[in-house]
């Protein structure tokens, strides 16, 4: 006689959740750190005084870093212990803290951001990983991935207001300092309530295939960068062919060894390319959004960094409700269903941000429309981790947080570089014969004294062009990418519909 019997994954312990309150401070620190960044690049501009091109690499090389450092931190984390991973990575990222505060040039300054890259392509994998092993229940895996993400957003939330009252007592650099005391935090309660995680198999990390991975990722997204910025010149195609020509070494080296960098059998995963697929090109609106939203509130609303902070509360907090909701929603609801619908929500956004204007009654509309972007942000980054996650063996899970990571990253990398360079050539297409429009519109209001105030209304009108467009075009991609969200995601159960996964015959 057989009959089925639905046996429950273990469920977690009070130590385990408070385990996951320590997982979320890398993702609290790292929040705080790109909305403080954002606050602190006109005054860091206006002191540093970096060039375009080196403003751009300010904002552009930590999230290129992180990209070619994370599939390498995944298999590290695995082999050394993913605890371990976690606490030289917070050392490192307290270190080019520091470094990044007492910049005295714009070249420093990109060195710590890169350094900063570095330490942070070491926090994310081993957090998601770690969530992996402490919760094997579907629902609660998602449910503590809902809130590691939240937090994410709650650092978002409180950096504008913590990072707007820094900037406005003390200079630039002391933005970078905040996230030390958390970091502290972090490396004296990890050792008591994480567990450790060592693969059972020892790899040994293949040095070629980590060169190979950046010899990829650096120059394709430096091409792409260039590219958007100035068209299809020589050095942005030469940069393109050579990534994908290392790209196609590093895979068939990967096919080749016996423990690869990448194992690229995750692949074959469907619901995995497809969450991937979504965070990728989703990253990519809310990041470029994210830089003309905050550069409005400063430069064309004439907000100083505390009172942008503020106005950059409201977004972050939709992030945090749509971070704890999505998971309970899709309990019910095909996740598929959610995101689509997530995103869906976020169009009406981008059109309240594609008619803004630079006059000061618009600003509520601009943060209204940034929240609805954040709201669908908020799933995204919940369900579609989930899905990532949850779609591998335990064993595989930092590979796997890592490639999660690694598209959402880019995206924001692409993000700002793509729609910036937008938003950039709108400007200076309808500034075409002002001398000072060279360095964009922050150069414009650093120097605001010495031009006319028709100078400067131009420059602002100028600006709000460029993002009406960049809101528009992004609409547009959003709408696309919900129906293909919905497509290729429809297969996915609800998480109520997956005791399958834990019945057996007996």
């Amino acid at each position: 006689m057989s009959a089925e019997h639905v046996i429950p994954c273990p469920q977690a312990s009070a130590r385990q959740w408070m385990g996951l309150a320590v997982l979320a401070l890398p993702t609290l620190v790292l929040g705080l750190d790109v909305t403080i960044l954002y606050l602190a690049m006109p005054a860091l501009a206006m002191d540093l005084r970096p060039d375009s091109t080196e403003a751009l690499w300010i904002m552009d090389i930590y999230g290129f870093m992180i990209a070619g450092f994370l599939i390498t931190m995944g298999t590290l984390g695995d082999n050394i212990g993913r605890r371990r991973l976690l606490m030289i990575g917070a050392i490192a990222f307290a270190t080019a803290s520091m470094m990044a505060a007492w910049s005295n040039s714009a070249t420093m300054l990109i060195v710590a951001r890169a350094l900063l890259g570095v330490a942070g392509a070491t926090l994310m994998p081993s957090t998601l990983a770690l969530i992996s092993n402490m919760f094997a229940d579907p629902r609660q895996r998602a449910q503590a991935i809902g809130i590691w993400a939240t937090m994410f957003a709650a650092g978002m939330a409180a950096g504008p207001i913590v990072g707007g009252w820094v900037l406005s007592h003390f200079w630039w650099g002391a933005a970078f300092l905040v996230a030390v005391p958390v970091i502290l935090v972090l490396l004296i309660t990890a050792p008591l309530l994480l567990p450790e995680y060592h693969s059972q198999e020892k790899r040994q990390l293949d040095l070629a295939s980590v060169a190979l991975s950046l010899l990829t990722m650096l120059p394709i997204v430096y091409g792409i960068k260039e590219g958007a910025k100035n068209g299809p010149e020589l050095g942005a195609l030469a940069a393109l062919v050579i990534g994908v020509l290392f790209g196609s070494v590093f895979v068939r080296r990967q096919r080749r060894l016996t423990h690869p960098l990448l194992d690229l059998s995750l692949f074959a995963n469907n619901t995995l390319n497809a969450a991937l697929i979504v965070l990728l090109f989703g990253l990519i609106g809310v990041a470029g959004t994210m830089l003309l939203v905050t550069q409005y509130l400063q430069l064309v609303a004439d907000m100083s960094a505390f009172q942008a902070g503020l106005w950059m509360g409201p977004p972050a907090l939709m992030m945090v409700l749509a971070g704890t909701t999505a998971p309970l929603v899709a309990r019910r609801v095909r996740p598929g269903y959610v995101v689509a619908g997530a995103l869906l929500l976020s169009i009406p956004g981008y059109g309240l941000l594609s008619i803004a204007t630079s006059d000061a009654s618009d600003i509520a509309m601009v943060v209204g429309g940034f929240s609805l972007i954040y709201f669908s942000l908020g799933t995204l980054a919940a369900l579609g981790t989930d899905l990532v996650v949850g779609a591998v063996p335990v064993a595989k899970a930092g590979s796997a947080s890592a490639l999660s990571e690694l598209v959402q990253e880019l995206g924001v990398a692409l993000g700002v570089a793509l729609l910036g360079s937008l938003a950039t050539l709108v400007y200076r297409n309808q500034m075409a014969g002002e001398a000072q429009i060279k360095d964009g519109l922050w150069s414009v209001v650093s120097a605001a004294q010495e031009l006319s105030p028709q100078t400067l209304l131009d420059a602002k009108n100028a600006f709000v062009a460029g993002m009406n467009l960049t809101a528009a075009s992004s609409a547009l991609g959003v709408l696309v990418l919900a129906l293909v969200a919905a497509r290729l995601l429809r297969s996915v159960p609800a998480s109520d519909n997956m005791a399958s996964d834990r019945v057996t015959t007996v």
